[in-house]
């Protein structure tokens, strides 16, 4: 079986069996619970091939995780405007200026201060996750990227090796609480690493195709920086569910049948998972279907 057919599958179920509830967004979705697909990288760079994938997108937003921001401009700039909605939100449930939202965005590209914010979301939680305790040099602040790479690198056959984005202290000061919530690390057969993450809630058009291609890079530049190899990943969602503007789309999306993976090639020369950049990172032979409109709900 190809390995996007458990994910074409999840869509079908859901369509057919999901409960439609109501949401915080105003557009009702249908849902399933507890969802779990396995993508072994012998297959491919689990990039979906039904319709195009932004890749561009997958691996700005993940570099920026990386670096620890929690502003926009670099998405911005790098013409990623996926986060816009949840930063201009948070712009105007925090500042008591009023600005229109292309005003606003000029300022973010000209870097003013006090514009492009998100709060503490992933970036912040990785490389600087707080305990809720504002001693500085506390030990409860935490470079999970850091940690974890060390771990690998050091403690290879530990079950911790853990990154999450979900911390109570701070949840209510971010724009968009974290939807990949936690993975976990683990090497198998001797040096291939392999990535489990879990998902509390995954928009299955739109989010979930992002987030395993997301994740899969992870775990590929993880495994290089620390001398191994890249074995797989495993997504488990949670709340998985359709958005009802999405059910023409993903009918349509339905109709397609799957291509080969593609490959994915890291520079092999960049040893610090910080040292990556765009032109670092690239796909061979990625020939998707055409994309699919489909309105991103926030």
């Amino acid at each position: 079986m190809h390995p996007e057919q458990q994910y074409l599958d999840s869509l079908r179920d859901i369509l057919s069996d999901g409960e439609k509830v109501p949401n915080r967004t105003g557009v009702d979705t249908y849902r399933l619970l507890g969802l779990t697909h396995r993508y072994n990288f012998k297959d491919g760079f689990p990039l979906f091939t039904t319709k195009k994938v932004w890749m561009k997108g997958i691996v700005h937003e993940l570099l920026w995780f990386l670096s620890g921001s929690t502003n926009i401009k670099y998405l911005v700039d790098n013409g990623v405007n996926i986060w816009n909605d949840d930063a201009y939100r948070y712009y105007k449930g925090h500042l008591e200026e009023y600005l229109d939202k292309d005003t606003w965005l000029e300022k973010i590209k000209k870097d003013e201060i006090n514009y492009g914010d998100l709060g503490p979301v992933y970036g912040k939680q990785w490389r600087c996750f707080e305990g809720g305790n504002d001693v500085p040099g506390d030990p409860s602040v935490v470079d999970q990227i850091e940690k974890l790479t060390y771990s690998l690198k050091n403690n290879p056959t530990s079950r911790r090796h853990i990154l999450t984005a979900w911390n109570p202290a701070e949840i209510e000061d971010m724009a968009l609480p974290a939807c990949h919530v936690l993975s976990q690390f683990t090497i198998m057969n001797g040096n291939k690493l392999w990535c489990q993450m879990y998902q509390r809630s995954c928009d299955m058009m739109l989010g979930v195709p992002f987030n395993v291609a997301s994740y899969s890079l992870l775990t590929y530049m993880l495994a290089q920086v620390c001398g191994l190899e890249p074995g797989g990943f495993i997504w488990t969602g949670h709340d998985c569910h359709i958005y009802e503007n999405h059910i023409d789309a993903v009918k349509e999306q339905l109709q397609r049948s799957q291509r080969e993976f593609p490959k994915l090639i890291l520079d092999p020369s960049i040893k610090n998972i910080d040292d990556f950049r765009y032109e670092h990172i690239q796909l061979q032979n990625y020939d998707p279907y055409d994309s699919i409109k489909a309105d991103l709900v926030t």
